[in-house]
């Protein structure tokens, strides 16, 4: 039986003026055309009582004075204030209601009676009321798109209906699912559902299971929960499959003879050990003048999925592979991640090439962009590059000392132009045979790594400004921009800084980005180092994908895009095709559809984000469950009202304090110094500051540790 909701308007007892206040004007803005008399308003509140009747007569009459009715003849009123619809999209969520912005700097209320299930991320029609007591409130009249119908959880029947309890602690509703459609392998599950029915006017949506994911606790099932949670489903339709299984490895004779072929160049990949899809190899060649080709090629993807077809619309609905703690879930099928498309040794591949010739000191001489064939020769791990670098001997010895001098050149050159250079340590976890994690070490970034790294950016920055220079005769192309930072957080990290005696100059976009380097490099070793890298990287903007380029702040390039990732990112596989047919000198595509997709995998690549952090999250419970008692040194990473998030230093491990546990004070969250402070004793817990936790408890379900501090 649906559940309908209890009436909020059914009130017995006792009413002060202001609960009264607050129930005439929803009624008068449920009704704002209308005029309405003390009887009709006492009706539609179910208010018998006659004293009460008497207390609305005056509450209207005060309301009239106040200027929200108007007395438009004896005893009749009518809503006076002003209100306005708006369409915009919900920020966040909790258990009293929604928050939408109104613009940049004002946003807007709305309880949840009047917000019609609306979750972050939806598309909604807001009535707007009058401001009241500062406060802007509103009521949803319609939720134009949901960004999610589809939920995890567990189906709770321990009454005679039953209703899934969703994973998502945020969502703040159950789902109501028909008794008549439950099956009995449904119950004890984790389960997928789909919402069919939003009615507001039942307490609860409808839904329909889709599917069962596993056995409540089973590692695999709690994964899987996580990628269906977020939209990823783990496996490719079957039809998606069978298209892609009908995709020849064979390249034709036909197909060499329209390339550049340079499968006789020296060329080789460097990859994580663990990695199967290799997107980008590099290539060395000696030039009769005496410069350098170094070839930066990427898969061909373009090739193999034709743009609307069904694999293509598979990808561009997932728009980036995903990774988690134990696994990764690819944008394309496996079949063309990582074989077809992937640049594996001893095979011939087609590729997407840059070339650029340089000389011995990294200087750009030229450059050529071309659809080329390679065959490459080595396939090296980043650890076993290396080694080759540090002992100056091995398999392609010239040519990785080589590689690893000019991209040194080029990293300092980036740097001295204003590019920020943040590092952060990565966290892998060591499992057993049943993914199971049973230690954790920190992935040490290598030289070998940031080779990579910058000739994958040289290339992406080329590519981006070969099509965008000049900007005013620019065809619409995929740029990946990042903006200036957040003027008031700079601010309130400046206000931080200068108590350890460092300082922020923000008097241009230059000299804060070099400012931002010393700091970082001066904070190195020091206390306060683990706050100020966690405060400078909250003070940048998000970047992003768009066809409005404005150029990337943090690597100081005026272009920048997405080129060398195509198998798994989206965005590069619409640059290759965009880049190959400006080549050709067709026209320009249609802006305001490139910026729809843009727009989508910038969304996509949020969504992917968050599950990877939710398995992080979910193993890092599972890794410290038998360590519950057991004391450790952290850092306070988060300060929120509620309390204290404090990684622990030995494995980075997150988790909670509650500020309802530190007992010494009442603690006050003061959002500008990222600190919780006592009330009476005025001690301080701030970002970065360094505390001895105890685990208290471990929380699989909700992936939630709770620390005390000790």
């Amino acid at each position: 039986m649906k559940k309908k909701k209890k009436n909020k308007k059914s009130r017995k007892g006792d009413f002060s003026n202001s609960k009264l206040f607050d129930l005439i004007l929803l009624v008068f803005r449920e009704n704002p055309n209308k005029k309405l008399n003390y009887k009709q308003v006492s009706k539609i509140l179910r208010v018998k009582e006659m004293g009460v009747k008497i207390q609305i007569i005056d509450v209207m009459k005060e309301m009239v004075n106040s200027g929200t009715l108007t007395e438009e003849q004896r005893g009749s009123f009518r809503l006076l204030e002003k209100i306005s619809t708006l369409i915009t999209s919900i920020k966040n969520t909790n258990s009293r209601g929604a928050y939408a912005n109104i613009d940049e700097d004002n946003e807007v209320f709305i309880p949840k009676e009047y917000s019609q299930f609306a979750l972050a991320g939806d598309e909604v029609e807001i009535l707007l009321f009058q401001k009241r007591k500062n406060k802007q409130e509103g009521e949803i009249i319609k939720v134009l798109k949901r960004r999610k119908e589809e939920f995890v959880g567990i189906i709770d029947h321990a009454s005679s209906n039953y209703f899934l309890i969703t994973d998502d602690r945020k969502i703040s509703f159950d789902v109501f699912i028909p008794p008549k459609t439950i099956k009995k392998e449904y119950l004890n599950k984790k389960v997928v559902v789909k919402v069919e029915g939003w009615n507001p006017d039942y307490k609860n949506p409808i839904g329909k299971v889709m599917q069962v994911i596993g056995e409540i606790d089973d590692h695999n099932t709690e994964i899987n929960s996580i990628l269906y949670d977020y939209g990823f489903a783990p496996e490719f339709p079957k039809k998606v499959e069978k298209e892609a299984n009908k995709i020849s490895e064979s390249i034709s004779k036909e197909e060499i003879n329209k390339r550049l072929d340079i499968r006789k160049t020296t060329t080789f990949t460097i990859d994580p050990k663990d990695a199967k899809d290799f997107d980008d190899a590099l290539s060395v060649k000696k030039l009769n003048n005496g410069n350098w080709e170094i070839g930066v090629h990427i898969a061909d993807v373009s090739h193999y999925v034709v743009k609307g077809g069904i694999i293509d619309k598979e990808a561009v609905e997932r728009a980036t592979s995903v990774y988690l703690v134990d696994r990764v879930i690819p944008m394309l099928p496996e079949v063309l991640s990582n074989n077809i498309c992937s640049l594996k040794p001893n095979v011939d591949r087609l590729v997407y090439s840059v070339l650029f010739e340089m000389d011995e000191k990294a200087n750009l001489v030229d450059y050529k962009i071309a659809k080329t064939v390679i065959h490459s020769d080595v396939r090296f791990t980043y650890q076993t590059a290396q080694d080759v670098i540090d002992n100056k001997k091995g398999k392609l010895a010239t040519e990785l000392l080589l590689l690893d001098k000019l991209s040194k050149v080029l990293r300092k050159k980036r740097q001295q132009n204003g590019s920020i250079n943040f590092e952060s340590t990565e966290v892998k976890f060591i499992l057993d045979k049943d993914n199971n994690p049973i230690d954790v070490y920190f992935k040490e970034s290598l030289s070998t790594n940031h080779l990579i790294e910058e000739f994958m950016l040289l290339a992406n920055k080329t590519v981006a400004k070969h099509i965008g220079f000049p900007k005013k005769e620019a065809k619409t192309f995929v740029y990946r921009i990042h903006d200036i930072p957040d003027t008031d957080r700079i601010s309130t990290l400046n206000n931080i800084v200068k108590k350890f005696g460092h300082t922020i100059d923000n008097t241009s976009t230059g000299k804060l980005s070099s400012s931002l380097n010393s700091l970082l490099k001066n904070v190195k070793g020091k206390n306060e180092q683990q706050m100020v890298e966690t405060l400078t990287i909250r003070s940048m903007a998000k970047a992003v994908y768009t066809t409005d380029n404005i150029g990337h702040y943090g690597l100081a390039f005026d272009y920048y895009s997405h080129f060398t990732s195509p198998i798994r990112r989206y965005p590069d596989l619409i640059v290759h095709r965009l880049l190959e047919r400006y080549i050709n000198n067709e026209n320009s595509v249609d802006k305001d559809e490139t910026e729809k997709v843009c727009k989508h995998c910038s969304e996509m690549e949020k969504v992917a984000s968050r599950a990877e952090r939710d398995s992080i999250k979910y193993m890092q419970v599972k890794f410290l469950q038998h360590k519950i008692g057991e004391t450790f040194e952290g850092v306070i990473s988060g300060v929120t009202e509620w309390g204290l998030y404090v990684e622990i230093s030995e494995n980075k491990c997150e988790g909670l304090v509650k500020v309802s546990s530190i007992k010494d004070d009442h603690y006050i969250f003061d959002e500008k110094k990222y600190a919780l402070i006592g009330y009476r004793t005025k001690a301080s817990y701030q970002i970065g500051q360094k505390v001895k936790i105890k685990i208290q408890r471990a929380d699989l379900e909700r992936k939630q540790m709770d620390f005390i501090l000790v």
